[in-house]
C-alpha cells in the first residue's frame, strides 16, 4: 500500500444494514468511492469476528482498498491486514506496533489536542477525530467536540486526520474545512437505500 486516500473512511455497522448483506454493501460502497475500509465489530467473539474479517477481506483485495480492523490487533496480525485502529481504552499503540510490525497502518481515536500529540509521538499514522458531532452509534461520549475544536485538533499534528462522529450531507463541506483529510462515516452510507449511490454523493462533497 503506497500513501493513503482517507477522503472517505466507511465504518461498517451490520446493525444498520439490518438483513442486508454486508460484503455487497461494502462493495456498492467501495464502487461509489469509499476509500478505506474499517471493520468494526463490538459483539462478537473472536471466531466470528475473524470468519467476517476473511470473507470482507476478499471485496477489499479484490479493489485494492485497505482493510483496518478494529480494536482487534491478534485479528488484524491473523488475517494480515493493512492495519488496525484502536481508542483511547484498547490496546496501547507501543504494544500494537511490536505485534504488527512498522508497516501496518495504526489509526487511534483521539479527542483531544493532548491526545493527538501523544499518538503522532507514538508512532500512530493517522488520527480518527471525534466525536464531532452529536451521533446515534456512540452512546458512552461526552460533548461532541464541535467544528472549533476539530480545527485545532487537526492542526495540531502533522499526521493524516479523519473526522468520525455525526458527518451527514448538510455538514461535510464545514467539517473539510477545517483540515481533515477526509470523513469516517457509518449511516451515512451504510444506512441508505442506495449504497454506491450515497457514497458517490458524499465524495463529490469531500474532492
Amino acid at each position: 500500500m503506497n500513501k493513503i486516500d482517507y477522503s472517505l473512511y466507511l465504518v461498517t455497522d451490520r446493525d444498520i444494514l439490518g438483513n442486508r448483506n454486508l460484503y455487497k454493501a461494502v462493495e456498492d460502497s467501495i464502487k461509489g468511492g469509499a476509500t478505506v475500509i474499517q471493520l468494526r465489530e463490538k459483539f462478537i467473539n473472536d471466531e466470528k469476528f475473524l470468519e467476517i474479517a476473511k470473507e470482507l477481506q476478499k471485496v477489499t483485495k479484490k479493489y485494492n482498498i485497505p482493510l483496518i480492523i478494529n480494536d482487534n490487533v491478534k485479528i488484524a496480525k491473523e488475517i494480515d491486514a493493512e492495519g488496525v485502529h484502536i481508542g483511547q481504552s484498547d490496546e496501547s499503540l507501543e504494544e500494537a506496533r511490536k505485534i504488527l510490525g512498522k508497516d501496518k497502518i495504526i489509526g487511534v481515536s483521539v479527542g483531544s489536542v493532548e491526545e493527538a500529540l501523544k499518538a503522532e509521538a507514538g508512532g500512530a499514522d493517522y488520527l480518527g477525530i471525534g466525536t464531532v458531532f452529536y451521533t446515534g452509534s456512540k452512546k458512552d461520549i461526552n460533548e461532541p467536540l464541535g467544528l472549533k475544536n476539530l480545527e485545532i485538533i487537526a492542526h495540531s499534528v502533522k499526521i493524516p486526520s479523519v473526522a468520525i462522529g455525526g458527518i451527514h450531507l448538510d455538514n461535510i463541506k464545514e467539517v473539510m474545512k477545517t483540515g481533515v483529510c477526509g470523513v469516517a462515516v457509518i449511516s451515512e452510507i451504510l444506512g441508505k437505500e442506495d449504497i454506491e449511490k450515497a457514497s458517490k454523493t458524499l465524495l463529490s462533497f469531500i474532492k
